[in-house]
This record gives structure tokens, sequence and C-alpha cells, in this order.
């Protein structure tokens, strides 16, 4: 099968992750643009040079393709770009006119623009380091109950306002493309949600218009991978803490259950009873609410026994965002994992980005016609050494993005990883964005 893949920008769960899960499958003929064309924190891609890129791909028989790429350079830039909705609108009928040539199977994202509850302009507007907090009031209370009132200057929530309206007009033309049965599949991706807000209700608005929305943002266009690969599997979710699975996890709105739930159906995979799974998927989820290490939110912690089954398996580990749960990979470790019946770990941020990308790995290896294990170990070495090693463990001990302290500091994680999956680690760090929230490993 012949995959191309247009990610939203180069960070390397954008980009090398995608790279690595195709790659558990050889059969897989995998495309995607040279890394230096796509956007980063500071800088949009290159727009021009991937529609040549689109242009001249050889005959695919799928795209998974995010269009905030072409229309505004990135996720990142989808709420900075200044180009006006005319500009934009012909960037994105340049980029339908390639598509109408290329003859196959389109499976598309487009964010709904987010509203952070933070004082933090790192990959917002300027103005936000100021007025972020006050902005998303009012777009929670502007939902809940109508309320206008605010001390945001009128130019900049006008230019907000114009910004959100821009975007959300472009969505809307993406879902008359939909509609035309342009798209195999179309998702509008709702990033860092809340109860309450302008996205939010900008998605209950593309959902009365036939549109369909996700919680999740960077796991899209990983669990449309999954959705595009032939082939259904049976997964039966089994929760660790169940009177629990009501819960909604941080930056999401809603329940640990519904989220599990609808990432197994993007993933075009069926829920099914233990005795009639081909895998089952455990979920280490939280009680009371969900913990973030990084942020100094702490929660209950696993407590108990964990035995692996003999049947194919696989984990999330949502009890913290933005890193796994110390105790029970220490429970997890104790047990021979790492053999036929490993399916894969994944603590990565959300928990829409923990579910999408590990059902992803899951659904290519169970499914591989030719599988290739040298990647399926290198996935698994990446996300204990991210999630665990780094997110829940080391990150908290750096100060600034060092690659040489972070070196040192991971050779002991290295060594029980190791140890853990039987296979032997060589792999190197760096900082792609030069800041301690995402890390690169290069195995």
């Amino acid at each position: 099968m012949k995959i191309a893949f247009l990610p939203i920008d180069n960070r390397p769960v954008c980009y090398t992750l995608p790279k690595l899960l195709a790659g558990i499958d050889d059969s897989i003929e995998f495309s995607i643009p040279p890394r230096e064309l796509l956007g980063d924190l500071n800088k949009s891609a290159n727009v021009d040079e991937l529609f040549n890129w689109l242009e001249n791909l050889p005959p695919q028989d799928k795209i998974i393709l995010s269009l905030d790429t072409i229309a505004y350079g990135g996720l990142i830039p989808s709420r900075r770009c200044p180009q006006s909705f005319d500009e934009i609108k012909e960037r994105i009928f340049k980029l339908k006119e390639i598509l109408k040539k290329k003859d196959c199977e389109i499976y598309a994202f487009s964010s709904i623009m987010r509203i952070s509850n933070n004082n933090f302009n790192i990959e917002e507007k300027e103005y936000w380091k100021d007025f972020g907090k006050k902005i998303f009031e009012y777009s929670y209370n502007f939902h809940k109950n109508g309320k206008t009132q605010t001390d945001v200057p009128q130019e900049i929530l006008k230019d907000y306002l114009e910004t959100r309206k821009r975007n959300f007009e472009i969505n809307k033309i993406y879902l008359e493309w939909q509609k035309e049965g342009f798209f195999n599949t179309l998702i509008f991706s709702k990033d860092d949600c809340a109860e309450y807000g302008l996205n939010v209700k900008e998605a209950q608005e593309l959902e009365k218009l036939g549109g369909f929305t996700k919680t999740g943002a960077d796991e899209i266009p990983l669990s449309l991978l999954s959705r595009a690969i032939n082939g259904k599997i049976k997964i039966c979710p089994i929760f660790l803490e169940p009177e629990y699975k009501h819960l909604i996890s941080n930056y999401e709105d809603v329940s640990i259950e519904q989220s599990v739930k609808g990432q197994i159906e993007l993933a075009n995979c069926e829920i099914t009873q233990e005795k009639d799974a081909d895998i089952i998927l455990f979920i280490n989820n939280f009680k009371k609410h969900q913990g973030e290490i990084v942020m100094g939110v702490d929660t209950e912690s696993f407590n108990r026994e964990f035995v692996t089954p003999d049947k194919p398996y696989m984990i999330a580990d949502v009890r913290f965002a933005n890193g796994s749960d110390n105790n029970f990979v220490k429970t997890f470790f104790e047990n021979k994992i790492y053999d036929k019946n490993f399916y894969g770990y994944s603590a990565w941020n959300t928990s829409a980005n923990t579910l999408g990308s590990l059902i992803c790995a899951a659904k290519i290896k169970f499914l591989a016609l030719k599988y290739n294990k040298e990647n399926f170990d290198k996935l698994q070495i990446t996300r204990l050494l991210d999630d665990w090693a780094y997110q829940a463990n080391v990150r908290q001990m750096l100060k600034t993005p060092d690659t040489n302290e972070l070196t040192l500091l991971m050779k002991n994680y290295e060594q029980i990883v190791s140890n853990a999956l039987n296979t032997n680690i060589n792999v190197k760090y760096s900082y792609p964005w030069n800041r301690l929230f995402e890390v690169e490993i290069w195995t």
C-alpha cells in the first residue's frame, strides 16, 4: 500500500513518529515531505514547496493530510498568521485542484482554533502574554451565558475574533468539500478543550452542519493513518480503575471512557469483549483527577499488582498527563513484557495523544504483511525513554534544554529500559524546538 503523509509541523511526534509507525510494516510505501519544508515554533511551512511535493508525488493509494499546514503554514501559525480569508481560500482551492488529479483516498483534518487558559504567548499571538487568561474567560462566559463584558482592549478582542472567524469559515469550506465526497474522512480537531468556549461553540455548529469533531490534535493524523490501513481489529478496553472511567482528562471535554471509545472507532477498529478480542487495551486511568507531574499536580498512583495476559495487549498509561505513572511502570517492568503478545506502551502528553498513537502502532503490527520488529523495538524504546524516563523523571531535574546534561541523566534509565525490553539501546538526544516540552530521541 502506498501512503503519503503531510504532517502538522516538524516536531518528533508529528514527523518521526509517523515514519516509525508506518515502518512497522515494510509492505507500506510511506512518503513524507522533507522535514525542512515544515514549520516549527517560529517558522511557517514552505507552502509553495509543499505544493510542489504534492504535485510530484507518484500515484498513491491514500493521502493523510494536515489541512492547517497548507492553509496557514502549520498548527501554531493557524493562530498567528496574518493572511486574510481570501488569501487562505485561494491556497486551499489550489490544494483541492492538485488533490483532484491524484485519484486516491484523502484522509484529512483541520483544527478548531484552541483557547489556552494561560498568559504564555509561546504558541500564540504576542498579546496573549497579557490577555490570554482574560480572553479565555471571555470565551468561556460568552458561550456559557452570553456574557460579553470584558476588560480586554477592543482592538485586541477584535483581532482575536476576526482570526477565529477566518479559520471557522475556512473549516466550513472543507465541510462543503466533504459533502461533495472529496474526502474519505474529514476530522475537525478540538485541541485543549474546556466545558465551554468559542472553540466548543464552533465545534457544536460544525456538528449541526454535518461535520465530525474529535477532541485532540497531534494524534489525529496518526488516527487517520490507522483508519487508512486496510483491515479491522477487535479491541477490548479494560480500565484499571473502572469505577472512575467517567472522569474527564486534562485538556479534554469528554470522559476517558468516551475518549477510548472515540479513538478505537476513529481507527476503524471494533470494541468487543475480552474473549473475542484480538488485542486487549489496558487503560491505567486516574482516580478523582488526572495528575500532571511537570505542573506539580499529583494524583493517586497505581498501587496494586499488574500481570500481563497470555494474549496480545497494549497499555495506555493516562493516570498523568505529559508523562508516565512511575508506580505503574515499576510494576509493569516486573513482568516479562517483551514477547509476542506485547503490542505497545504509551503515555504521550494528553489521553487522546496516548490513545491515538498507541492504537495506530498496534493495528499496524497486528495486520502487518511484512512485520519489521526493529522498527517496533525503536518505537517502544522511544516511548519509554520519552514518556517515562524523560517526561516523568528527568525533565523535572532540568532548568534549561541542555543535551549534555540530559544525556548523562538518561543513562540509568536507558539501562532499565534495555533490560525490560531485552534489547540493546544506542540513542542520542536533541531539543528540536529548544524547549523542555519535547525531546527528540534518535535511535
